[in-house]
C-alpha cells in the first residue's frame, strides 16, 4: 500500500481520548498490557497526508480572523457527493455547516417538533442520539432492530408504523450506515422506510456520517436519493470526521433541498452564536476531499475490511456464546454475550472489567440500548487487532 496503515502511533499525551481515557469506574490495567484504544470512534492511524498538507500550508500565513467559507470548500463537498453518492443538482445553497452531527440533529428537531415530542430512533441506538435528545427535552421512542435468519439487522416496518401513529410522531432520526450495528441499508430497505415516513407525514434526519466507510461489496445509498419526496424531507448531515479522522477539528455540514425546512434550520443553528466553522476545518475538509484524500481512503475501506474480517471471524470461531453480525460499514463490531454471560455465571461487568484489565479499551453496549453487550473499535492496525483477540482468547472468553 502507499499508505501506512501498520505503524503503532504513540498518542499518550496527544489530545487522544481514546487512549488517556478508560470509560469505566475503578479498574486499572495489570502490568505488562499495553493499551489498545478500542471504544470511542477515532481511528488509530495517520490521517491523510493531503490534510495535513492542507492545514500546513495556512498555517504559513500568521492570521486567523473572520471569514467566510470559500468556494473552494463549497466546490469540494459538491464534487464529494456527486462522485462518492451521485448527488445530482447540488449546490452551495443547499449546503449549511454545523459544529458537529448532534448539533444539527438537535436544530432539525427544534424546527420540526416541540419540547416533550417523540421522536422514532431505531435501537441499538447510538449513544450520542440519546444524550443530545434526552438534554434537549425531547421523548425518545425505539423501534428495535430485528436479525434476519442469517443474522443480519433489519428494520421492523410495522413496529414503526406502530409507534409513529401510537406516539403522534412527526421526527424520526435514521443511522445511514448503522451506529453501532454496522448495516448498510440497502435501497429497497430504505425506499420501504421512507414509504412509512411519508404515509404517517414524519420529516427524516439522516445521520450520514459515517457514508464514506463502505467495506468491500457494499455500497451506501443516501436517503436523499431515493425520490422527490425522500429528497424534500429528508434533512442529511454529513462529515469528514470519522472517515479521515478529524473530530478535534470540528465541522460538519447539512444537505437540506427543501428551502422551508432550509431556512427554519439554518436560523435555528445560527440562534446560540455558536455555530461558526473553524478556518483549519474548512481547509482540512478540503484536503480531505481530494483526490489524494480520495486515494487514502480507497486503501483506509481495504485495511478495515481485512480488520473486520480477521475479528469476526476470530470471534465467531473462538468465542463460544459471543453473538455478533458482520458489518458491512463504520470500523464497529457491535458483540452480545448474553448467551456466554448466561453460560458462565457472568455478568456484563465482569466481562467489560476483564478486558480493561488486559488493556483492551472496549466500550459498553449498554449504553447504546444494547444489553449484555460491547462495542469495539476495530479502526487500529491489524496486529494490534490480533492482540486484542488473543488477549480476549486467553484472558476473558476462554480463561474459565
Amino acid at each position: 500500500m502507499k499508505y501506512d496503515f501498520t505503524t503503532i502511533m504513540d498518542r499518550r499525551g496527544k489530545d487522544a481520548m481514546a487512549v488517556d481515557r478508560i470509560p469505566y469506574k475503578d479498574v486499572e490495567i495489570k502490568e505488562g498490557f499495553s493499551r489498545l484504544p478500542m471504544w470511542v470512534a477515532d481511528m488509530n492511524f495517520a490521517t491523510a497526508p493531503s490534510i495535513t498538507a492542507a492545514i500546513g500550508e495556512r498555517i504559513k500565513h500568521p492570521a486567523f480572523g473572520y471569514f467566510d467559507p470559500s468556494d473552494a470548500y463549497f466546490d469540494a463537498i459538491i464534487s464529494w457527493q456527486a462522485r462518492h453518492n451521485g448527488a445530482k443538482g447540488l449546490s452551495k445553497e443547499c449546503i449549511g455547516y454545523e459544529n458537529g452531527v448532534l448539533g444539527g440533529v438537535i436544530s432539525a428537531l427544534n424546527v420540526l417538533c416541540e419540547k416533550g415530542g417523540s421522536v422514532l430512533l431505531h435501537s441499538p441506538t447510538y449513544i450520542g442520539f440519546t444524550f443530545a435528545l434526552t438534554n434537549s427535552g425531547f421523548n425518545i421512542v425505539h423501534s428495535p432492530l430485528k436479525k434476519d435468519g442469517g443474522g443480519v439487522w433489519r428494520m421492523d416496518y410495522e413496529d414503526m408504523d406502530r409507534k409513529i401513529k401510537e406516539n403522534k410522531i412527526h421526527a424520526a432520526i435514521f443511522c445511514n450506515p448503522h451506529n453501532p450495528c454496522g448495516r448498510v441499508w440497502e435501497k429497497a430497505e430504505i425506499e420501504k422506510a421512507m414509504e412509512v415516513y411519508k404515509a404517517n407525514n414524519v420529516f427524516v434526519i439522516s445521520d450520514e456520517i459515517w457514508s464514506d466507510l463502505i467495506l468491500d461489496g457494499y455500497r451506501h445509498t443516501p436517503v436523499q436519493s431515493i425520490s422527490d419526496d425522500a429528497r424534500q424531507r429528508t434533512v442529511a448531515l454529513y462529515a469528514p470526521s470519522k472517515t479521515f479522522n478529524l473530530a478535534g477539528l470540528v465541522g460538519s455540514y447539512h444537505i437540506i433541498y427543501n428551502s422551508y425546512l432550509r431556512d427554519r434550520i439554518i436560523k435555528e443553528s445560527s440562534l446560540p452564536h455558536y455555530n461558526e466553522m473553524n478556518v483549519l476545518s474548512m481547509h482540512a475538509l478540503i484536503g480531505a476531499y481530494s483526490e489524494v484524500g480520495e486515494e487514502w481512503l480507497n486503501e483506509l475501506r481495504q485495511v478495515l475490511t481485512e480488520n473486520v474480517d480477521y475479528a469476526f471471524g476470530y470471534i465467531s470461531k473462538h468465542f463460544a456464546g459471543v453473538e455478533l453480525s458482520k458489518p458491512q460499514g463504520t470500523y464497529m463490531l457491535f458483540l452480545d454475550c448474553s448467551a456466554w454471560c448466561a453460560a458462565h455465571g457472568k455478568t456484563i461487568d465482569d466481562v467489560l472489567r476483564a478486558g480493561y484489565e488486559v488493556g483492551v479499551i472496549w466500550q459498553d453496549g449498554r449504553q447504546f440500548n444494547g444489553a449484555n453487550c460491547i462495542r469495539m473499535n476495530l479502526a487500529l492496525p491489524l496486529s494490534e487487532v490480533k492482540e486484542a483477540m488473543e488477549r480476549l482468547d486467553r484472558y476473558v472468553f476462554n480463561c474459565l
